[in-house]
């Protein structure tokens, strides 16, 4: 039987179309939140008993950790979204500014360097740790500021669907360098402003927010130092999860249904004239039964990958298998949650630790064969330090992430030691590392409670391509328009949204990644971000309870 989608904008799907959506990330709650206020009929399944994906918590003795994410950078972005949805970060979450934002620790014995909220006293710090750098910073700052207000308006809110917005005199203007940046990697660029390897590293670490590597990533993404040497970063109390919940309840406060612990096993396709078009989901309860939600279009905020290749068939695929053959997977990740007893003072609310032999770390990561880099460089974050409900009375929360090779067969954590071998014999080797280089030779001895999580974990828990933690790296080939798009070109009304999708990875690029796919449902092919507040574009609203069940 023929399904008709509500008659829209060409290519459009109009609002008061039933969406279902799979994944309950942040990406998928943001894109039901607004497709809700919007006045689709959104319904969102999540494998999950709770909603957040890789932005989830786990609380055990008193102690209480974010599992995933845990910088808040680029504040305008989400002050943009909750005011899209008639309300602003403030009224939904209690933030904080971390001074230092971060604290660096060096390999080679020299004295730690903190990061600080100002901009002044970083280009400060860069002048007493290289004569001049301080001035070579200031202009390094400027170019990363003016970049990044570019991008915001013409590159991280469009879906590419027409080049023609894009051809701006500004975007003209700037073309030569816009195609150096592009070709020139950040760790040229940085080599251009600075000499000291510390400093080069402290420009060169952004890249990792992205998923690659300082030779990897384009210059381009020197706009991230903007976001933390002269933005500042922040912190919600009650961690990440807060936020979480805060986007959650929009997204229902609007009228989105969210159901949990059901896992979507297939996207269903009919023929519609020339092409193939979604019309519903298979999915699975914890029971084991088989269900199906009829739709008018379906948006996946699940791994690009997994919805590609294991919910559609063969011959339906944009991204099938040879595709992502050819793609560089971003970092895994062996992950630490340690309840600590006594002050770590130590440690900042964030603390990087950089090895010496730079390269070879990054190179042991994206390198053929991979392997485990030793040392690694890490990073640690101590919420503990800002948030008294992180941990009980007398006592710290360390939340380690180590980046390793998209890898399943790393292993798998556990509590208290009982995860894989090679994860666990890390996580020792890790715990060292902290005491000795940041100073508290009794670490070990510490600690109370122990949580390690591995890439099998990520490629179990959340479908991640190759165990990965973030996604592709933002590689030339993967960033911008020739990262996934964000509609299928084989299957009409199926849409996509997330990290592993433009604009690409971190908490502000999937709450990005959602407005555009609103963009991409309205037929909007504007780059700038919506107005505030988001005004429904029409139709009848979300459908009750009663449609929800009708449609299953």
């Amino acid at each position: 039987m023929k399904r008709r989608t509500p008659a829209g904008p060409a290519g459009a799907v109009a609002p008061g179309s039933r969406i279902t959506m799979i994944g309950g990330g942040i990406a998928g709650l943001a894109s039901a939140a607004l497709l809700a206020r919007d006045g689709y009929r959104v319904t969102l399944l999540e494998k999950q008993e709770s909603v957040g994906g890789r932005a989830g918590e786990w609380a055990q003795d008193g102690f209480r950790f974010d599992t995933g994410p845990s910088w808040y950078l680029m504040p305008e972005v989400f002050d943009h979204f909750f005011r899209l949805l008639g309300t602003t970060a403030a009224e939904q979450l209690d933030l904080r500014v971390l001074d230092p934002g971060y604290r660096v620790f060096f390999e080679d014995g020299s004295a730690p360097v903190d990061v600080r909220r100002e901009r002044r006293l970083n280009e400060e710090l860069f002048e007493r740790l290289e004569p001049g750098a301080g001035d070579r910073l200031g202009a390094y700052l400027d170019s990363a500021r003016k970049t990044y207000e570019l991008a915001k308006r013409h590159f991280l809110y469009t879906s590419f669907a027409s080049v023609r917005p894009l051809l701006t005199a500004e975007v003209l203007r700037g073309g030569p360098k816009l195609a150096r940046l592009l070709l020139e990697s950040l760790d040229t660029w940085a080599g251009r402003h600075v000499s000291d390897p510390r400093l080069r590293q402290i420009l060169g670490y952004p890249a990792v927010f992205l998923g690659s590597a300082p030779k990897l990533a384009p210059s381009m993404y020197h706009l991230m130092s903007h976001l933390d040497l002269a933005d500042g970063v922040l912190y919600p109390q009650g961690g990440f999860t807060r936020l979480i919940r805060a986007i959650a309840g929009l997204a229902e406060g609007h009228g989105a249904r969210i159901i949990t612990g059901v896992e979507a096993t297939a996207i269903l396709t009919e023929r519609s004239g020339t092409k193939a078009r979604a019309f519903g989901v298979r999915y699975r309860d914890a029971a084991g039964a088989e269900h199906t939600l009829a739709a008018d279009a379906v948006v996946s905020a699940a791994d690009l990958h997994h919805t590609e290749t294991a919910l559609l068939p063969r011959h339906l695929q944009s991204y099938p298998e040879r595709y992502w053959r050819r793609r560089v997977p971003g970092p895994g990740a062996v992950l630490l949650m340690l309840g600590v007893e006594g002050a770590l003072p130590e440690l900042a609310h964030h603390s990087l630790m950089f090895t010496a032999d730079w390269d070879a770390n990054f190179a042991a990561i994206f390198g053929r064969p991979t392997k485990v880099p030793e040392p690694a460089s890490i990073y640690v974050c101590r919420p503990s330090a800002t948030d008294p409900s992180a941990a009980p009375p007398g006592h710290e929360n360390l939340f380690v992430l180590v980046p390793v090779p998209a890898d399943p067969v790393l292993g798998a954590g556990g509590v208290g030691g009982t995860g894989s071998e090679r994860v666990e014999r890390l996580a020792d080797t890790v715990i060292g590392q902290i005491a000795d280089w940041a100073g508290i030779p009794d670490l070990a001895s510490r600690i109370r409670l122990r949580r390690t999580v591995g890439p099998a974990d990520f490629a179990r828990d959340f479908n991640s391509w190759r165990g990965g933690v973030l996604g592709p790296a933002h590689t030339l080939r993967q960033s911008a328009f020739l990262r996934g798009s964000n509609k299928s070109r084989r299957v009409e009304g199926l849409f996509y949204a997330g990290g592993t999708t433009i604009p690409g990875i971190g908490l502000p690029m999937c709450l990005i990644s959602a407005e555009i796919l609103l963009k991409r449902l309205r037929g909007d092919i504007t780059t700038a971000a919506l107005p505030e507040p988001l005004e429904a574009s029409g139709g009848a609203g979300q459908g009750s309870p009663a449609d929800v069940k009708a449609a299953r």
